[in-house]
């Protein structure tokens, strides 16, 4: 027997926290997706589907708004319907999407790819439209009291999702899905009982366990996996080796941590070839492989005797030990170790090393295999270990070192198939970068090594102009001509050392002597000559490379030739009779050999303006190795997007924004294309209520994401910030909706007070919330998770005010198809301002992102008055409408 619910009249306590939860388990989906993506395949590909969520929410509110009165009539069993579904859908519909032979490297060379990227969202839109379901009919019957249910439906998504946070400790990412299926279960179950209905709880439970026994029994049964790992991500590689043994594992917010031992590991990184010449003792099985979330291998070196440790010489990250005997050293990045094994074996007195990932230290300290392989490094007397970003740390210790040493730490020049998602690099930044500079000693050398595979050149080129730009903070805009020296080796590594005090005569001739002996490539030293005259011809070929189109082919005669068939640049154009070709140029190292040229003397913008690919330096403000396509040459690439694959998670941020734009919008109007006369007839101030909603779901959604970024300078992990500042958002937004309710009926002075100090908070932020978190990044980890949500506590429970305040005032002004119609705006455009977020931030700096968000909530003070425009009386038949 069921108990009929008033929601609008005090409904119990076991209904708001049944909202809650459900609620909760929505946004747990979201992470769990997200980290079922990072490992199976890319993180934008999770990012993508997520934004679905907020599709479930437009179609749901667009599809009630039309069929009120059905949902209104037919509620609790609407309600019942949803709940029912969800927790089976989530499980399901995510074990299918594993089974969906996706690979976003054939995304354009498929055509079935692109089918089978439709079927992940189809699969995963489904779970987040009867979560919708749910919250919108709940929203429909608490319409009057809408700020109590929004507190709770806020408040539980925030805690839940710290709770998702919390339990990847204990659940490994194949498993995450038990984390929003328990939630779910907790929730509906709570439901039932507000309804007095136990038969309603004994089918929930029944469905619960149902749907745990399908994730842990099919799997087994029917020989399928529970998350697929494409093909093209590192840790495939290793267990397809004959002899992998997975040496450790653990899960963890920081990343699904995995060490595989192999004897077909050889992760030499940027190793002369050499060597194979030279060592008279090569290491054998030298090597473990270290994967996060599937990515990688980062080289795990064992302990090496003294007589295999001259192997070192013919690594990049040796060449600062060549000048620097007995060195006090800084390693910015622990990582797998190999920087730090350098140091010690290269003769350091004493080695500081900063990793600022807590799953890498706690392994490499606790787990006797692996303290037993590197020789228990991070517990060696003349190690100390700093447990926060290295970055930070110099920038704020009175020490000062011989030698700074970054050496392929989160590698960015590396391209991953399917393109590179929008990931901070705050390590390589100009900030960071003047930084490290600074804390040398005066005759100090900082050596930075990154990974150099990329042709035409991309990261490469944006490191030199970082670097560069650094020195010249530094010194104050003096010549810096002396305190470089640049080496390179094709498709490998390109190595930068900077000297403080710049290098001498006789350490160039040490340096060039090693470069040579190595076969290495001299970008820049010190009075490094090189013939400018070939620069034009370069960028033509390079640009032509992308762009070319040749001469119009004669259509009716036959031609072997394509019309973009041009030789690829550094080609010989003429071929001479008389004698033996020219010798062909690496345009590449030439161009390098260029930008150095004009980065030390001037005129490197010009250069840059007229590159094929975006160059410009890294800052804390846009801190990407990513997003190299110009704006203006987007279009040109649609065409021929296979020539710039690691591209593609750039240019598919444009392709969601365009995507859901124009879904949103079809949502939006919906309502309006199918009653626009007969719903809203009588609603005044449409356009304006249209316009401030739209302001709301930007807002928010570009604030919440904008600030994850800005995180991760205090929390040095992308899951951990966005969890925290989810969390914090939504928990203090939704006790802002909670007060909200005492305003209501002064909403019309109080409300534009809200709004410009909204506004105030933000644009202060997005210029200095960058100082604190910098500052924050170097406590305790504990510490800085509270100190982050103290910070977040300002703005958050101010911009829990708006949403509830009109919503409200809808529901008692008894506007409700606008009401329903509101709701799906909100959502609606949320999904759009999550796509513009990147692509603000990539084009115009993180503080930009914060801005936007900032001025939307002030074009929504003036849209707020035609929120509050009253019904309109009925007209007489034949009246003429007013406009809206």
């Amino acid at each position: 027997m069921t108990v009929s619910v008033d929601l609008d009249n005090r409904p119990s306590l076991s209904f708001y926290l049944s909202v809650g939860l459900v609620a909760g388990s929505i946004i747990a989906l979201q992470i769990g997706i997200m980290r079922v993506f990072s490992v199976g395949s890319w993180a934008h590909f999770g990012s993508l589907v997520v934004s679905l969520a907020m599709f479930g929410f437009g179609l749901t509110s667009a599809v009630m708004c039309v069929g009120k009165g059905w949902f209104e009539r037919h509620w609790e069993g609407a309600v019942k319907g949803a709940l029912l579904a969800f927790g089976p859908l989530m499980v399901v519909c995510n074990l299918a999407a594993q089974q969906v032979p996706f690979n976003a490297i054939f995304l354009i060379s498929d055509p079935m790819q692109k089918w089978r990227l439709l079927a992940n969202f189809v699969l995963y839109f489904l779970p987040f439209l009867a979560g919708a379901l749910y919250l919108g009919v709940i929203f429909l019957k608490a319409k009057k009291t809408f700020s109590r249910v929004y507190f709770a439906d806020l408040v539980g998504s925030g805690l839940c999702g710290l709770s998702v946070l919390l339990a990847m400790y204990f659940l490994k990412p194949d498993d995450l899905i038990m984390a929003p299926l328990l939630l779910w279960l907790a929730g509906g179950v709570l439901w039932f009982v507000a309804l007095g209905d136990r038969r309603g709880i004994a089918a929930i439970v029944g469905v619960a366990i149902l749907s745990a026994a399908v994730h842990y029994a099919a799997p087994p049964l029917l020989g399928i996996p529970k998350l697929a790992v494409s093909d093209y991500k590192g840790v495939s590689y290793a267990r397809k080796f004959p002899d992998a043994v997975r040496t450790y594992e653990r899960a963890s917010p920081f990343g699904y941590l995995e060490i595989y031992s192999s004897s077909y590991l050889h992760f030499a990184p940027g190793q002369s070839d050499n060597a194979a010449f030279n060592v008279k003792k090569m290491p054998a099985n030298a090597y473990l492989g270290l994967y996060i979330d599937s990515e990688g291998p980062a080289g795990v070196i064992k302990d090496l005797p003294a007589d295999e440790t001259p192997y070192f010489r013919y690594l990049p990250m040796f060449y600062p030990y060549l000048l620097k005997k007995d060195p006090n050293t800084f390693v910015v990045q622990f990582g797998g170790g190999i920087s730090t094994a350098v140091a010690l074996k290269s003769g350091s007195k004493h080695v500081t090393v900063a990793e600022g990932n807590p799953a890498l230290l706690t392994a490499f300290r606790e787990d006797k295999g692996l303290r037993d392989f590197t020789g228990d490094v991070l517990n060696n007397p003349k190690v100390t270990v700093i447990d926060y970003d290295g970055r930070l740390y110099v920038a704020g210790t009175k020490n000062r070192y011989d030698i700074i040493d970054l050496s392929l730490a989160d590698s960015a020049g590396l391209s991953s198939p399917g393109g590179f998602s929008i990931v901070e690099k705050y390590s390589y930044t100009r900030e960071a970068m003047t930084a490290y500079m600074r804390a040398l000693t005066p005759g100090g050398v900082l050596s930075v090594t990154m990974w150099n595979k990329e042709e035409p050149p991309k990261s490469v080129l944006k490191l030199y102009a970082t670097m560069a730009a650094a020195a010249r903070d530094v010194d104050g805009g003096k010549d810096v001509a002396q305190k470089f020296y640049v080496v390179s080796s094709y498709l490998s590594t390109a190595t930068v050392l900077y000297k403080r005090d710049g290098f001498t005569p006789a350490e160039i001739a040490q340096l060039n002597a090693h470069t040579k002996a190595m076969s290495f490539d001299e970008i820049y030293y010190p009075g490094f000559k090189v013939d400018t005259s070939t620069l034009p011809q370069i960028l033509s070929d390079y640009r032509d490379q992308f762009f070319f189109a040749g001469e119009a082919a004669d259509p009716t005669g036959p031609s072997e030739k394509e019309p973009n068939d041009k030789p690829p640049p550094g080609a010989p154009t003429e071929v001479k009779a008389d004698g033996p070709p020219p010798a062909p140029i690496v345009p590449a190292t030439v161009l390098g050999r260029l930008a150095w040229h004009y980065l030390i003397d001037g005129g490197w913008q010009k250069v840059a303006d007229e590159y094929v690919f975006d160059t410009r330096i890294l800052t804390n403000h846009q801190p990407y190795f990513a997003a190299y396509i110009k704006v203006g040459d987007l279009l040109k690439f649609t065409d021929r997007l296979e020539l710039v694959q690691d591209e593609w998670g750039y240019l598919l941020l444009w392709a969601t924004l365009g995507i859901a734009t124009i879904f949103a919008l079809t949502l939006v109007l919906f309502p309006v294309v199918f009653g626009w006369r007969t719903i809203f007839s009588r609603y005044p101030g449409k356009a304006g209520t249209m316009l401030y909603f739209l302001c709301l779901g930007l807002g928010y959604i570009i604030v919440e994401v904008g600030m994850i970024s800005h995180f991760i300078l205090a929390l040095s992990n992308a899951t951990v910030s966005a969890s925290v500042l989810i969390t914090g958002m939504l928990v203090f937004s939704g006790c802002g909706s909670f007060f909200s309710e005492r305003f209501l009926d002064r909403s019309r002075t109080f409300m534009p007070k809200v709004f410009l100090a909204i506004f105030l908070i933000l644009t202060l932020y997005a210029f200095t919330i960058d100082y604190a978190l910098d500052w924050i990044g170097t406590l305790p980890y504990a510490l800085r998770i509270v100190l982050c949500l103290l910070l977040l506590l300002p703005p958050s429970f101010l911009m829990g005010f708006p949403m509830p305040t009109a919503m409200t005032t809808l529901g008692r002004l008894g506007k409700d198809h606008m009401f329903l119609w509101a709701w799906g705006i909100n959502g609606c455009f949320s999904v759009i301002g999550a796509a513009l977020v990147p692509i603000v931030a990539t084009s115009f700096g993180l503080p930009a992102v914060v801005l936007v968000g900032a001025v939307a909530y002030l074009v929504a003070l003036p849209a707020f008055f035609s929120v509050l425009m009253p019904l309109e009386k009925e007209r007489p038949p034949g009246t003429k409408l007013g406009a809206a």
